[in-house]
């Protein structure tokens, strides 16, 4: 692998195969498992709608970025090792600690979401293991808050590792298993539809019967949280910064 100092005498050994596992790593994580279920919360244009602008928002954030790794001159000015880095040099202090909140709310509201996730996956799977064993008519309720507990025990644990960032084996690793559970919900996907021989929900937000509010409400709740997936979805510009840092350019 290439190891070279740079300009600032860092000794870096990324390439272009590392920085694009760990762009994978960011981009196709465990938000994209509920992307259908999002989809037929808002409805085939709302939600092909929300698709599309979030992923030309991230785009852009992202060419952003890229040209905020240097500054002033994007190509040979003076690198910028962080986020907060890249803000203290082209806003200045002030701004610092604005989008030092606005960074750090980020990820923790992905941390969060990563979490809740996990655990209601592993549930899932548990409360279908209950229902192949005892048949559709047992009751298998099952509560992911023990899940959520052990998900974040090992998360700190995890992140008490130095240099975490630069094992690109578990990047590897991770985009291969992104890649199999993305390839797996398409396809139940397509095989739902191939079954059914016709593609189903509504072209917009169905609010179901307006005259029950419960059922208003609750479509209400769902289409928030399907907004919240989609975005959950898009994760790649937030770590851009320190993607290009362990690059060799």
């Amino acid at each position: 692998m290439e190891v070279d100092a740079g300009d600032d005498g860092r000794i870096r050994s990324g390439t272009l195969a590392t920085a694009t596992a760990h762009a994978f790593t960011a981009i196709i994580g465990a938000g994209i498992l509920a992307l259908p279920w999002s989809v037929a919360q808002l409805g085939w244009i709302v939600g092909c709608f929300v698709l599309i602008s979030f992923a030309i928002i991230t785009y852009y954030t992202a060419i952003l970025l890229c040209d905020c790794y240097r500054a002033p001159d994007p190509v040979h000015g003076r690198r910028n090792y962080t986020y907060i880095g890249a803000v203290r040099t082209l806003l200045g202090p002030k701004n610092e600690l604005l989008c030092g909140i606005m960074q750090y709310t980020l990820l923790w509201g992905t941390m969060v979401g990563y979490t809740v996730t996990t655990a209601v996956c592993v549930a899932t799977v548990k409360r279908t293991i209950c229902f192949h064993a005892y048949g559709q008519k047992a009751n298998c309720g099952v509560s992911g808050n023990l899940y959520m507990l052990v998900f974040g025990a090992i998360q700190i644990l995890l992140s008490q590792c130095p240099n975490l960032e630069k094992v690109a084996f578990l990047s590897v690793v991770a985009t291969v298993t992104s890649f199999a559970y993305a390839l797996i919900a398409l396809g139940l996907c397509t095989a739902k539809v191939c079954m059914d021989h016709q593609l189903k929900g509504s072209l917009v937000v169905a609010v179901g019967n307006s005259k029950i509010n419960e059922a208003l409400s609750t479509k209400v709740w769902h289409s928030f949280q399907a907004l919240g997936n989609i975005a959950v979805a898009y994760t790649f510009s937030m770590l851009l910064v320190e993607i290009q840092v362990l690059l060799v350019f």
